[in-house]
């Protein structure tokens, strides 16, 4: 059996699409075509350098300090336990997720997207529980734990990217979530 290494790249794509998602993206000829390049190009300079220079800065000193104030709130909620597919969740309410949240919008390496508030306090069903993933910033295979993916729940792009029609599964921490006993 094949053990999949989580830090390693994966060269070999077979017919999978993913390597052609750059030559996807329609080019725009407008007159946005110079903010939306420089927006690209300031984007992996902040997502590969600067902002894990913050993070790397900022979990040090929370280090050093103790806990943030968002690791301890969801330390209080209720150990993760597991959910199965199926099960009916509620998504907790905005000000819940937000006491859990850091300085970057993260809760242990999952980021909440303000476009996810919308389904704050709504009742969700369970459609898949996490183990890998592939990232595609670094075409790696990740293990995880702790992340749920809920039925009909899809990120339609978000502020600083604009639109987007691929329509992917939006992750949800278990913090993040509560079950409904019935």
């Amino acid at each position: 059996m094949n053990k999949v290494n989580k830090n390693v790249a994966i060269t070999d794509f077979g017919n999978c699409q993913l390597p052609d998602v750059p030559k996807f993206a329609a080019k725009n000829n407008s007159h946005e075509s110079f903010f939306i390049l420089m927006r690209i190009l300031l984007r992996s300079q902040w997502n590969l350098y600067y902002k894990n220079w913050l993070k790397k800065i900022y979990y040090s000193l929370a280090d050093f300090r103790g806990l943030t104030a968002g690791q301890k709130t969801a330390k209080t909620y209720a150990p993760p336990s597991s959910f199965t597919k199926g099960e009916i969740v509620r998504i907790r309410s905005r000000e819940e997720i937000l006491r859990t949240l850091d300085p970057f919008s993260m809760l242990k390496g999952c980021t909440f997207f303000h476009e996810m508030f919308q389904y704050c306090g709504t009742r969700q069903t369970v459609f898949k529980v996490m183990k890998n993933f592939m990232d595609e910033r670094d075409y790696k295979f990740k293990k995880t734990r702790g992340i749920i993916l809920l039925e009909n729940n899809f990120c339609s792009g978000n502020s600083a990217f604009g639109d987007c029609d691929r329509s992917c599964f939006l992750f949800w921490r278990e913090e993040w979530l509560e079950k409904i006993v019935d």
